[in-house]
């Protein structure tokens, strides 16, 4: 993503929401942690995650003040919407958080009210205490999603960069399905179709691809090895596609050879509860109650045991090491589904006693009265006749 890749209208609303927000919460500032929220705001796609980054915005009109490493001025020069951008470290080390005090002093912060993102990585657990001890512990109020709430609707443009991510995935699961045959390994499956992403117009997935085949099959995020296929093997692939680093995820079953019947019914199980959350996504709908149709089909069936996530979630923007947002297809969610929002539909069953597990998976708009699924890749169960690889 870059500050290219929105209107400077987009941008300016963007920012006029979160104002607002940060407003209604009762705060005075909000310190940004979370390289999506920082991304939302001003299209920096710069790799400073991996060291402390902060953005500070008042909620009042006023400039967007980042802190960075000095590795990534040039990157956010270029390609964010900054007004006011500092830098620390370099070719000798510096504390990060005394810069951040340094700037929040001449800002004017301490002694406000100031929002605090704690997201579960990118803010060291120290820096998080020093962060409090400096503005001091009653002045600090943890708003880890009070941004990300706001990016859950999608706007037009951000649908048009999840659609063309979804047809890259399309692409990419057509190479797979021509490359599988007996003798090839899971790493070589897994190049083919990342060749296929890279190739298509899509980029770096903020998660690794995860692709388990035969004994491996129960692995619910198995990643590949130098397994090679054989016949007979039951097997699952899911992977992420970004283009513009907004994010689409697909997943599904394979079998080299015949399936078994049990094969057959446990694919069929979770063609099922998928079946039955679709039916029940739509705007205004607690985002619990899809989640609850799912689990009923697995639960009916005797395998509760075996659903070993949530049923669905929200996508982002991602960074490493994922993508989810906030919103889940889960129990005891306390979020309402809207129009606009994008969020996966994957039921899981794996059994780690039989060595066996399906999952599909498929991303799909919420609307009014239901749902638009974005992907056209057929969900039918991959079957390969024997060919062999030498």
């Amino acid at each position: 993503m870059s500050k290219h890749d929105f209107s400077a209208a987009e941008f300016a609303l963007r920012r006029e929401r979160v104002t607002a927000a940060i407003a209604a919460a009762g705060l005075d500032w909000m310190i940004v942690i979370h390289p999506v929220s920082i991304r939302w705001l001003t299209g920096s796609d710069a790799k400073s995650y991996q060291e402390f980054q902060c953005l500070l915005i008042s909620a009042k009109p006023g400039p967007i003040t980042v802190l960075t490493r000095v590795g990534e001025r040039n990157e956010f020069l270029e390609d964010a919407l900054v007004d006011e951008l500092h830098t620390w470290g370099g070719g000798e080390p510096e504390d990060p958080i005394l810069a951040l005090q340094k700037i929040a002093e001449r800002l004017g912060v301490p002694g406000t009210r100031v929002g605090l993102e704690v997201p579960g990585y990118f803010l060291h657990p120290h820096h998080c205490v020093r962060i409090k001890q400096f503005f001091g512990e009653s002045s600090v109020v943890e708003a880890t999603n009070l941004i990300h709430d706001l990016t859950l609707v999608k706007s037009t443009t951000e649908l048009r960069y999840i659609r063309e991510a979804a047809r890259i995935g399309d692409v990419a699961m057509a190479r797979f399905e021509n490359s599988l045959r007996e003798g090839r390994s899971e790493f070589e499956l897994a190049g083919e179709i990342y060749h296929a992403l890279l190739t298509s117009g899509g980029g770096l997935a903020a998660s690794p691809i995860n692709l388990v085949s035969g004994e491996r099959s129960c692995f619910s995020h198995g990643a590949p090895t130098d397994r090679r296929l054989r016949g007979g093997d039951f097997g699952n692939v899911e992977y992420g596609v970004t283009y513009k680093r907004y994010t689409a995820t697909i997943g599904r079953q394979f079998c080299l050879g015949q399936p078994t019947a049990r094969m057959v019914e446990l694919y069929k199980l979770v063609c099922r509860a998928s079946d039955a959350c679709l039916a029940e996504i739509r705007a205004g709908v607690p985002a619990a109650v899809p989640h609850e149709a799912a689990k009923r089909i697995i639960a009916d069936a005797g395998l509760d045991h075996a659903r070993v996530h949530l049923t669905g979630y929200g996508l982002a923007p991602g960074s490493p090491p994922g993508w989810a947002e906030p919103i889940h297809l889960f129990g005891g969610s306390k979020y309402f589904l809207e129009a606009g929002m994008v969020v996966t539909v994957e039921p899981p069953v794996f059994i780690g006693e039989e060595h066996l597990g399906a999952r599909i998976i498929d991303n799909v708009l919420v609307t009014e009265h239901g749902c638009e699924v974005l992907s056209r890749f057929s969900r039918d169960l991959i079957v390969v006749e024997r060919k062999t690889t030498f």
